[in-house]
């Protein structure tokens, strides 16, 4: 693979959320480099998930990287609250509000790294003019909104053209949706570094998820 380290970042939303703390904490020892948080509204996506105050009794549990991925529209109102629940990095999709560079200088200011999600039919060019305002682009492997998915494998050319268009910024490239051994080294050869993982990840519960991860990153490292 690149000179980039690869960074996995299994998603909660195939938690258990009875143990939510627990499943955190579980994931971080097993080897996760970031917890992935995928906020819905029932809007944008079809499926309602956290808000605000889960994300803020989530946080004292991670100790890596909390990565937020607001599936929310529209989203400029709800960014400070999820800043303050704890994001490190907020990630919104280019379609969830009419200003899409005034976003991104919001999420900054507010002290945040910013992404943005491209869903399967969202165009690469749809960042070409805010690549010097962002840290990571999410590229959306599944239609968003359910976890569990097959993943998409019109995405990888999408991949390959980021990571041109991204040239030598410091942008990394996340994969959100049907990550598993077999898919994670077709993208990390197009040029992600960044890899959601759900039901791969917690498959088998918390007895598995070292070897889980270890499976997935084994095969991502391979390219």
């Amino acid at each position: 693979m690149s000179a980039r380290q690869l960074r996995l970042a299994p998603s909660i939303l195939s938690a258990d959320f009875a143990k939510i703390g627990e499943e955190i904490q579980a994931m971080e020892a097993a080897g996760a480099d970031w917890i992935h948080v995928d906020v819905m509204d029932n809007h944008f996506v079809p499926n309602l998930t956290f808000g605000p105050p889960v994300c803020s009794a989530m946080r004292p549990h991670i100790r890596t990287f909390m990565d937020v991925h607001l599936m929310i529209s529209p989203v400029d109102a709800s960014l400070e609250a999820y800043a303050r629940a704890g994001a490190d990095l907020i990630t919104v999709h280019a379609e969830a509000g009419p200003h899409l560079d005034r976003t991104l200088q919001a999420i900054k200011n507010l002290g945040k790294q910013a992404g943005v999600a491209l869903n399967p039919s969202t165009p690469e060019s749809a960042v070409a003019y805010v690549l010097d305002r962002i840290d990571l682009i999410c590229v959306m492997t599944v239609n968003p909104g359910f976890g569990g998915q097959s993943f998409i494998r019109s995405q990888i050319e999408k991949v390959k053209n980021l990571r041109k268009m991204i040239g030598d910024r410091d942008i990394r490239i996340e994969i959100d949706g049907g990550v598993t051994p077999e898919t994670a080294p077709l993208v990390v050869a197009a040029g992600a570094d960044v890899l959601v993982a759900g039901s791969a990840a917690f498959k088998g519960g918390p007895t598995f998820y070292r070897s889980n991860l270890a499976e997935i990153r084994r095969a991502g490292e391979a390219v």
